[in-house]
This record gives C-alpha cells, structure tokens and sequence, in this order.
C-alpha cells in the first residue's frame, strides 16, 4: 500500500521525529547532539520555525515545531541531510543514516499540547538516559531543562508553552513540574494518547475532519460516521429500528432466533463499520473472541439479504 502524504499546513503544529537505520544510533556521542543542535539553532530562525519541545536519544529525535511559513518539508530536509553529511564524515561512513523518511503528526493545539510536551521531554527518561526526575532537569539534551529554567535555549519557544501552565514563569514552572512527576509515575505515563481518526493528526473528529477537508482528502467510512456522531449506541438503536429487538434483550445472552439475528447485526457494524476490535466487543457482551467474530460473519449475511445498512449515504 502506497504511503499517504504528510499533511502540512501553515502556522501548525507538528510532532516531528525519526530513527537510526538498522538500529544504528543517531547520536551515539556528545558531539553529535551538539551538531544536530547547532543546525536546529540555525535552521529554525531562518525558516521562522518555532519548537516547543524537543528530546534526543541515542536511537532517535523528538521535535514539535510551530511552523510558520516555510513548509515543513524544507525544514526536515535541510535538518537531516545537513546534520547526515557531516555524521558520516565524522564517522568515516557512507550510506543512509536515517531508517526512513521522518514521521510527522499535524496535531491540535489545544488540550494535546501539553501532552505532547509532557511525552517528549520524558523521552531521555523513558529511555533510560536519566535515572529519574532530578537528571532529567539537568540533562542538556531535552527542552525539558530549558523550560525549568535550569540551561538557556535561545531558539526555544518556552513562553508559550509556559503560558499553558500558570500566570506567571514561577507558577507555570511549579506546575509543570508537578505534572510532569505525575506522568512519569503514572502506568503509561511516557505514552501519547489516541491518534484519532487518522495516523497524521492527532486531535479530535472535528480538528481531524477539517484539517483533511483543507487538505482535499476524503475520509473513510469509519471515520464519516464518528464524525456523525454514530457510536455503538446509535448502532444499538438502529439495530432496534430494524428488528424490534431491544438493546436491553440483545445485548444479553440468549439463543433465541430473533435475539442472535440483533446481536449479529450489532457485532457487524460495530466491527465493520465503526472499527470497534473484536477482542473490545467481546469483553462487551460477555462473549469469546471467536463468537463475535462469527456473529459478524453472520450479521454481514443477514444485512446483504435484507438490504439495510447502518446508516445511508
């Protein structure tokens, strides 16, 4: 399957990283951080590119740039082809650094900004670089320093984000560092939360849809009946609508022909249609994966025969 476009967009938001190829590290030492940091310090003025976060690991680098301007893209290219050449001279290497193109997610300002912060800046933590939240102030490879205070960063946006936290640097610090320790102690804490409805945007149904709409892209089934406000009640009613049966006798074991015929009419939207997982439906219903797998099958016959959707175009 052929790989989708990035999605860039003027004046937005973006989680920016990437990888060393066959597990190579990218900064392996000192001296390589503080090259890839000196380009970044050069590239982002010039491209009037803003970061708000950033972390570097050995294997791998995390960015969120506030683009403004000049298109992601050039930002990217000049950043790793720059920063490539002069790792493979610096090494006595040839070939490709980098595993892949950069992954770049369009996010949504909003309420995931924070948490975009939060998970990069614990990236030296959750890769064991520090031994805890006290190293982590005072490592100088993640942005995370910079907007305690503890090491200056002239090309980091820091009052922006700070504003997110209080009215005032101290407040906002204090904040941010109660915060942060809540998340680093928290089970999944360094984890990113939902993508949404597409890999390159993280936000909500509504930030996701008009993005791809200015975008000119289509979305998919699934996602034009989030976007609907269709969920798995709204498939329970429509299940009603064409059977009779009610949610409340469905959804509850039972052999008999017309509740089995409901049930699997609802297994199959809500996997089909809405994307719900198997394994989630059948903690759902009380049922075994395979059942619900094999309700679907039957649901999918039962809508073909009698003509009915979930919801018409």
């Amino acid at each position: 399957m052929p790989r989708r476009a990035r999605i860039d967009v003027p004046g937005a938001l973006h989680h920016v990283s990437a990888r060393g190829g066959a597990r190579r590290k990218l900064f392996p030492a000192d001296a390589d951080r503080e090259d890839f940091l000196k380009r970044l310090a050069a590239i982002l003025p010039e491209t009037r590119t803003r970061c708000l976060a950033w972390s570097l690991v050995e294997n791998q680098f995390e960015l969120l740039l506030k683009t403004n301007g000049a298109p992601l893209g050039a930002v990217m290219q000049r950043l790793m082809t720059g920063y490539a050449v002069a790792f493979n001279r610096r090494h006595r290497r040839s070939g490709h650094l980098f595993r892949d193109r950069y992954r770049s997610r369009l996010c949504q300002e909003g309420a995931s900004l924070p948490e975009l912060v939060r998970r990069i800046h614990l990236g030296p933590l959750r890769a064991r670089l520090v031994g805890g939240l006290d190293e982590l102030e005072r490592y100088p490879y993640s942005g995370h320093s910079a907007l305690l205070g503890r090491i200056r960063r002239e090309w980091q946006e820091t009052q922006l984000v700070l504003k997110r936290y209080g009215r005032t640097p101290r407040a906002a610090r204090q904040n941010y560092r109660r915060l942060i320790a809540q998340a680093a102690a928290a089970p999944g804490g360094h984890e990113l939360g939902s993508r949404g409805l597409d890999p390159r945007v993280l936000g909500d149904e509504r930030f996701t849809a008009r993005v791809l709409a200015g975008a000119r892209e289509p979305l998919d089934r699934k996602s034009q009946l989030r976007c609907a406000g269709i969920g798995l009640e709204a498939v329970a009613a429509r299940v009603f609508a064409v059977t009779s049966e009610e949610a409340s006798r469905f959804l509850e074991p039972g052999k008999e022909r017309p509740r089995v015929a409901a049930r699997s009419l609802y297994c199959y939207w809500a996997v089909k249609e809405l994307g719900v997982s198997q394994t989630e439906l059948a903690r759902r219903l009380g049922l075994s994966v395979a059942g619900v797998g094999f309700s679907v099958r039957r649901g999918e016959s039962i809508a073909r025969e009698r003509g009915i959707r979930l919801m018409d175009d």
